[in-house]
């Protein structure tokens, strides 16, 4: 009977030897898991890149990230103007979030180009150097007019805005107003604006026409129609249904839109905002007043309390230098203003409203004092004056006059101030 043969019994120093391996691949892999918790426990918002090189004189928060938000109307026949313009200020450790509204109307100093609209700047890029050309003058204008530096940018134009929306099923609005606007000239074709106030669910070609309506408020009315719209946009992002979809609404948006935010910074910053939507989303708008120039309309900013407000928000103190540097700058704002500025007239609303008033009391004398073919007469008077200034209302900003940027065809250059 054959039985098998006991295998040698191994040396010592070969057993102690895989028990040494085994060990070592498990610290290993520790070490390994360990790692990959701190890389996504760590946020790379907050990455400085080693070629990032931050100009003299701008603030730079270690701990927040600043990201330069900019909607572009670009077409075929235009190089475009940066239609909305606002800069997130993203905390991911406390979960916090600001943006910040800076009017297209905003006077600013454009590097090579002197005293204009900061909505100019896209175009005066984008005529000499491209779209890349244009962000790159827009960011660099930016900073030089908050005085803080510009981590990340991203840049959208109309048409990737309908398709974001559309991407998280729509938003739901509540219209605080009756909007209707017609111009035959603009929007390739025409636009149209047409929403009844109430709650309302609009896709992403209705909620266009919401964001870029003006009415007698100008840029301020619509600046606070788009942060509402942001923070509509922030419920719907944040809400139960959309969260597990998030990852493929983000790369519809990095498909769509312009940025340098890698595709995980991407996911953070929607991250932090969906926290910060919690904690409060702050929105604020550059401080400031409404100013004529030689008949241009200007929004002129209180620069102090800019800057010291972006400070605050950056946790930043000032130092000494620092305060000397805000001191210039605000000098040389005041001074650049020229003596013969006024500012700005009366709403055409409050004038309509004085008008028609008086058109009231006018008719009233008329209709003690006429025969009833006068009053008739009177009457018909009457309903023309109303009804010119009822058609004279529905336009959103008639008296809003463009910079001096590259000139939009002249078929458009009437009418696109009023809606743009």
């Amino acid at each position: 009977m054959q039985t098998n043969p006991i295998p040698p019994r191994q040396p010592r120093r070969s057993r102690r030897k895989r028990r040494v391996w085994l060990w070592v691949l498990l610290v290993l892999a520790f070490v390994g898991a360990a790692a990959a918790g701190a890389l996504f426990a760590s946020n790379s918002l907050l990455d400085k890149s080693a070629d990032d090189v931050v100009e003299d004189g701008l603030l730079t928060a270690k701990d927040k990230s600043t990201i330069m938000i900019m909607g572009v109307d670009e077409r075929a026949d235009d190089v475009g103007r940066s239609d909305t313009l606002m800069v997130a200020t993203i905390d991911p450790k406390k979960d916090q979030a600001a943006l910040m509204s800076i009017p297209r109307d905003t006077r600013v100093k454009i590097k090579g180009h002197g005293w204009d609209k900061i909505n100019a700047a896209y175009a005066y890029g984008s005529a000499k150097g491209g779209t890349e050309g244009g962000e790159k003058l827009a960011q660099r204008t930016v900073e030089d007019f908050l005085g803080v530096n510009m981590d990340h940018y991203v840049v959208i134009n109309i048409q990737a805005f309908q398709k974001i929306i559309d991407a998280i099923g729509g938003i739901d609005i509540d219209v605080e107003k009756r909007m209707y606007y017609e111009d035959p000239w603009d929007d390739d074709g025409g636009l149209i604006i047409d929403l009844k106030p109430g709650m309302q669910h609009m896709d992403g070609k209705t909620a266009v026409t919401y964001v870029r309506y003006r009415d007698e408020e100008g840029d301020i009315g619509r600046i606070k129609r788009q942060q509402k719209f942001m923070k509509a946009c922030m419920d719907k992002v944040t809400s139960p249904t959309i969260i597990p979809k998030l990852p493929s609404v983000i790369k519809e948006v990095m498909s769509s839109v312009k940025t340098d935010l890698s595709f995980r910074q991407m996911l953070e910053f929607a991250g932090t905002l969906k926290e910060a939507q919690k904690n409060g989303l702050k929105t604020e708008m550059v401080p400031g007043k409404p100013l004529y120039i030689d008949g241009v309309s200007y929004w002129i900013p209180d620069l102090r309390k800019l800057r010291t407000t972006l400070a605050d928000t950056l946790g930043i103190q000032l130092n000494a230098s620092e305060r000397a540097l805000l001191d210039r700058a605000e000098h040389e704002y005041e001074s650049s203003i020229p003596a013969n500025a006024t500012a700005a007239p009366a709403t055409k609303s409050s004038s309509s409203k004085s008008s028609t008033q008086k058109s009231t009391q006018s008719s009233s004398k008329s209709q003690s004092s006429s025969s009833a073919k006068s009053h008739s007469s009177s009457s018909t008077e009457s309903q023309s004056r109303s009804s010119s200034q009822t058609q004279e209302s529905r336009s959103p900003s008639s008296s809003v006059s463009q910079g001096t940027a590259p000139a939009a065809p002249t078929k458009n250059s009437g009418n696109n101030s009023k809606t743009q």
